[in-house]
């Protein structure tokens, strides 16, 4: 049965990628890969490899009963090898495992199942980015409060919101990205990681191992090193902090009193059961949710780097939940996201309205430095300061105060003035930094199809 929480913090495709059923595919993928490479280096007939090789299909094993043997074991190797071993029989049975170990295994089957996770989420993070691109170059001139410590601050535009969540996401892909290099690396050091089962082809047998299936080479086997885990999780972490961040975002920006975004796409989503006016932000929570989660998986799989001498009690076991589940809820984070940003309805006229509320404090800063220019700024910030009090003590503009008062009035014109006030004139390098963003997106996109 499918549960809940099965569809609301991840995809099936993620939880496809961390089944049960693939970990034991990837864990026969090692197996195969294995003695192709050792037969490669003369450690075995090449035909013994071809019938392990045959043998190595997840469609021939009790996946339940496997997991169910290996509770018992401490580890899936132990019924798994041990059901290949059967499965393969003849001569070929007794090179099944050779010179390898659990760890060995479990680690490289975890290996592969992260390379295809990364990939899945890479390719969401950029239809995410063409998402924002999009919003960014047809709100570039929307303009709308800027908001720090969610207060008014000075004018951006919406353009310019979603361009940082575009470098966001651009810059998350590349991080991803770099993982590739030499992160995601083959396991394979026997017992206690001297290879002494395979006599002096150790150190090639990885090498056509790696080869094999497209790992990395490791420089030593790295059974309680745990480095490259953990930069996975805190890659992973940083991906669903940057989608939090969005959601965050975009459950503030619909919010009734400010009404700037909504994020359903249709007539039911977001109902509430009780209150008939209600619409919430679904999408946008989810993915606050799935972030959450999976942030905290982040901690057990960096703790779980403190492991003991040449294999771990404990520690790398805690791993095997924890992985697959840092890969569930940063799907859900990146899922969600994209459903919001890709039915993602702005309300440029409630933006504008909302620019208005402070009755020109917004402007405050745009009127500190035109004055700067002929007073200085502490001189300048000190009027403006003035003038705000008094402004809203009387219940007036802003721009009223600035016109009643006399320091101003002989700093600047009031034809300089009244352009203080226009939003579209404080914008700084907005529209050069949209495309900045949206050219750094493209250059990515480009070295995605030059893959």
């Amino acid at each position: 049965m499918t549960d809940f929480r099965d569809t609301m913090f991840t995809t099936p495709e993620m939880s496809g990628i961390f089944s049960g059923r693939t970990l034991v595919q990837r864990m026969l993928d090692f197996e195969a890969a294995l003695a192709r490479a050792q037969a490669r280096a003369g450690m075995m007939p090449a035909a013994a490899a071809e019938a392990i090789g045959a043998k190595c299909r997840v469609d021939f094993f009790d996946v339940d009963g496997l997991f169910r043997d290996g509770a018992e074991a401490g580890t899936l190797a132990v019924p798994l090898v041990g059901k290949l071993t059967d499965l393969v029989g003849g001569e070929a049975k007794k090179f099944v495992h050779w010179g390898t170990t659990t760890q060995d295994a479990v680690d490289t089957a975890v290996m592969l199942q992260i390379k295809d996770g990364l990939d899945l989420l890479i390719g969401r993070l950029l239809e995410i980015g063409a998402a924002c691109a999009s919003l960014a170059e047809r709100h570039r001139r929307t303009p709308m409060a800027g908001r720090t410590f969610l207060q008014h601050a000075v004018p951006i535009t919406f353009g310019l919101k979603a361009a940082r969540w575009l470098g966001l996401s651009t810059r998350l892909v590349r991080k991803l990205r770099t993982l590739g290099a030499d992160t995601l690396a083959v396991q394979l050091g026997g017992a206690a990681g001297t290879l002494a089962g395979m006599g002096d082809h150790g150190v090639r047998v990885m090498e056509l191992l790696a080869e094999e299936l497209g790992l990395a080479v490791p420089d030593l086997p790295w059974h309680t090193e745990r480095d490259r885990m953990a930069e996975v999780a805190g890659a992973l972490g940083v991906v669903a902090g940057g989608m939090g961040k969005i959601a965050g975002d975009l459950a503030l920006l619909s919010q009734i009193e400010v009404g700037e975004v909504f994020t359903g796409d249709t007539a039911t989503k977001g109902r509430s059961s009780t209150m008939p006016h209600k619409r919430n932000p679904v999408e946008a929570a989810a993915a606050a949710a799935s972030a959450r989660l999976a942030i905290g998986m982040v901690s057990i799989v960096l703790s779980s780097a403190v492991q003991e001498h040449e294999r771990a009690a404990g520690a790398w076991q805690a791993e095997w939940q924890a992985i697959p589940d840092l890969f569930r809820f940063t799907a859900g984070a990146v899922e969600w996201m994209y459903r919001a940003l890709s039915n993602l309805h702005v309300y440029a006229d409630r933006m504008r309205v909302n620019l208005e509320h402070t009755r020109g404090q917004i402007m405050a800063e745009a009127l500190t430095m035109a004055l700067a220019a002929r007073l200085g700024r502490p001189e300048a910030y000190r009027i403006v300061q003035r003038a705000s009090d008094r402004a809203a003590q009387r219940g007036i503009s802003l721009h009223e105060a600035a016109a009643e008062d006399e320091e101003i009035r002989g700093a600047i014109s009031p034809e300089r003035l009244e352009r203080v006030f226009e939003f579209s004139g404080y914008l700084g390098s907005t529209e050069a930094l949209i495309d900045r963003a949206l050219e750094g997106f493209r250059a990515l996109r480009e070295q995605t199809r030059a893959r």
